[in-house]
Formats: structure tokens, sequence, C-alpha cells
């Protein structure tokens, strides 16, 4: 999925569209998405200026978003049809390690729960390490979205 069809299912736009890209969704279990973090980001800028370090609150922000798209593919809608995911509480946040300029944000989110217009994701970040080549966890989290009508 690239960016064009991205912007169907999410409202978000720059500089708040933290996803570039997806790798791999099957509707109704899971997504595999991603974002390059580049030092001309921004955010680095004042996060931090001698020392960059992508805040742990947006890779939060980036796997909610997975999470939307994931939820909108699994019902066949799009935020075009007028509706839209919110958040509705996280659990279970951790943060770690580090996200620094150059890593791929690998986000990851499993659809664990539906109740109503409630849905439960298991969400996990991962970046490839820069001396073993192996991914590691970032940060992990329980979201709960609703979805709403516009």
């Amino acid at each position: 999925m690239d960016i064009n069809e991205i912007k169907t299912y999410l409202p978000h736009r720059h500089p708040f569209l933290l996803i570039d890209g997806v790798e791999h969704i099957d509707p109704g279990k899971k997504i595999i998405a991603w974002k390059n973090l580049s030092f001309s980001d921004p955010i680095f800028n004042g996060h931090f200026p001698h020392n960059p370090v992508y805040p742990g609150v947006l890779a939060v922000e980036a796997l909610c978003q997975a999470s939307c798209i994931l939820g909108f593919k699994t019902y066949g809608i799009t935020s075009e049809d007028k509706s839209v995911y919110l958040l509705s509480s996280l659990d279970k946040v951790r943060f770690k390690g580090p996200m620094v300029p150059g890593d791929r944000l690998i986000l990851q989110a499993e659809l664990t729960a539906r109740r109503l217009n409630f849905y439960r994701f298991d969400c996990r970040a991962r970046v490839q390490d820069r001396n073993t080549g192996e991914e590691r966890d970032v940060c992990t989290a329980e979201v709960l979205c609703t979805n709403r009508a516009l």
C-alpha cells in the first residue's frame, strides 16, 4: 500500500501522517506498516539537537494510525466514507529503546477483539539493530479505538 492509498484510509496529513507504507495487511487480523525516520524531519531539531531521538509518543501515534488502517480495511470502509477511528485508551505502553534518524520503524498491529464500535489491537514498533541486523522492539502497547461517523 503506497502513500496515496494510505491517505484514503487515514484523515491525517503532513506533518501528522506517520505511516510511509504498508508492507502487509491481512484484514481482520494483522498489519505491518513502516515509517522512515529521516534526519531532515523537523522533530529532530528540538528532540534533541545534539543527540536526536524520535519521541516515543509519536511511535505510539504511528501504531494507532496503523491500527486504524487495519480497522478500516477489515470493515471495507475508508475515512472518505465520513468515518473516523478515535483513540479510546492505551494500556501496557512500554518504551524499550531509542529510535534515531536512519531507522525504519516497523509498525505491527493485530486486531484482538471487537465489541460494538470498540476495537482492541496489540501493537509493537521495531527497528533493525545496526550491529546485528536483527529487529528489536522499541515500543509495545495495547490500543483501544472506537469507530465514529462524522
